[in-house]
């Protein structure tokens, strides 16, 4: 069971854990152990709420499906196990990252000082241009 907020869980039952063999050097062991792990988490079918299934089938993110389900596979460590954590680690970060809504943008306008300081700055770097010319030119 995944833990997103104090209200929201997702149950075990609702993740698809298939162990799979990982890619990558290993030698013979590789061939033979199933250590790496895909995750199937289908979005439509879960407990989620409607709003985070939304935000969720609009990311556009690779490892969701059109058919609106996430594919998250794990190979990174050696052990079954730590692989398993792993995706689920990465499917509870991938939820919690839609439930932080981003701040409006309001416009703003440079102040009148900083105008001025920087039409200054300017007309001073223009200045040393043109002695510089100035000076080329004798």
């Amino acid at each position: 069971m995944i833990e997103i907020s104090s209200y929201i869980t997702i149950k075990a039952h609702e993740i698809e854990l298939i162990p799979i063999r990982a890619q990558g050097a290993g030698g013979q062991n590789v061939n033979k152990v199933s250590s790496a792990i895909h995750l199937r988490f289908d979005i439509g079918n879960s407990s989620l709420p409607d709003v985070y299934k939304q935000r969720l089938l609009s990311l556009s993110d690779r490892r969701i499906t059109k058919e609106g389900i996430i594919i998250i596979k794990a190979q990174l460590h050696r052990t079954q196990e730590k692989n398993k954590l792993d995706a689920l680690a990465r499917l509870e970060q991938l939820i919690k990252s839609i439930t932080v809504v981003a701040k409006t943008r309001r416009a703003t306008k440079p102040s009148r000082n900083s105008q001025r300081k920087r039409l200054d700055s300017k007309k001073k770097h223009g200045q040393n241009k043109a002695l510089r010319r100035s000076n080329n030119d004798s």
